[in-house]
């Protein structure tokens, strides 16, 4: 069976004649690259709808160390090399938002800002946004020293204090980028113990600039017209007003499934749910990454997860003719 391949980048499908693909991956982190260089390499013709994050978060990360082949690399370079690789390869991308998606005349029909697609097979890969705690002051005052990216926003905090929330793999990595660049750093977590990888868990505890709260919430991020002058934290010896110049969040992610809600089942976290890795309770649609609820969200297990799905739909495919 051989399928047009369609070659490089586009800017957008709006007003363009030919807008029916037999896959179309909605996505632009890991996950969807991975998709695309596999689709562009089965000669599947295909779309990549990425949307404002070239990336996903994984190209917001300052350094990835257990990504096979690199002791260390920073997340853009790897995002950027996989997207080169999957241009090189033929995927087509267009830099547009899904804001809907839903099976008409036994298509998939694909709503964008800026137009719209059809496709016989769909692959979700659009990942999770960050959460956010709720509390006064962190909307008030985002942007003007909370942050979700401290690779994005270190710069700002040279030589100031910052205070990072959370536990887990995003908040250890992140929290040990601002170690390089901030004067003292504080590490709020609800629990005893950080969930992250045991090595960089132990890297960040016994950092010198590094102060931890254990068992301890942010309640309120406090702050003047110039922007966060301080948070206040639920620990167990009381209430603790300190004082800090910025406040990293990274407390969850919420998968970006809003769009998909009719097409496929969702769990009570608003994931994907999976059926044998990447297949989901539509058989015209696959998922691969942290849109998923596939319990470990690695970049390594991203990539994989987005193959397979290419992979898969190849074979549904081949059986059509």
């Amino acid at each position: 069976m051989s399928f047009k391949i369609e070659i490089g980048a586009v800017n957008s499908g709006a007003g363009s004649s030919e807008n029916s693909y037999q896959l179309v991956i909605a996505g632009g982190g890991p996950a969807a690259l991975s998709a695309a260089i596999y689709a562009a390499r089965y000669g599947i013709k295909h779309l990549v709808v990425e949307s404002w994050q070239p990336g996903g978060q994984a190209a917001l990360t300052a350094e990835i160390e257990n990504y096979p082949g690199f002791s260390s690399v920073a997340g853009s370079d790897l995002t950027n090399a996989m997207k080169q690789q999957a241009t090189a390869a033929g995927a087509v991308f267009v830099m547009e938002t899904v804001e809907s998606a839903e099976e008409k005349n036994g298509k998939i029909l694909i709503k964008t800002d800026l137009g719209q697609y059809t496709s016989d097979y769909l692959i979700i890969a659009t990942g999770a946004a960050p959460a956010t705690l709720g509390v006064p002051g962190e909307e008030k005052y985002y942007g003007r020293g909370v942050s979700f990216c401290a690779t994005c926003d270190a710069p700002f905090f040279k030589g100031k204090k910052a205070i990072v929330v959370g536990g887990g793999d995003s908040a250890v990595k992140e929290a040990l980028h601002l170690t390089h660049v901030v004067s003292e750093l504080g590490l709020v977590h609800r629990r005893d113990k950080l969930r992250a990888e045991p090595y960089l868990a132990k890297k960040l505890v016994e950092h010198e600039k590094v102060t931890t709260w254990w068992n301890s919430h942010l309640v309120e991020v406090t702050g003047d017209d110039q922007g966060v002058t301080g948070v206040i934290l639920d620990t167990p010896e009381g209430r603790k007003h300190i004082e800090t110049n910025g406040v990293f969040l990274y407390v969850g992610t919420v998968p970006a499934t809003e769009p998909f809600k009719s097409l496929v089942d969702l769990d009570g976290k608003k994931a994907v749910v999976t059926r044998n890795i990447v297949g989901t309770s539509n058989p015209r649609v696959f998922a691969a990454g942290d849109v998923t609820n596939n319990g470990f969200r690695q970049v390594v297990t991203a990539v994989s997860e987005g193959a397979r799905a290419s992979a898969a739909i190849f074979e549904l495919l081949e059986n059509e003719e």
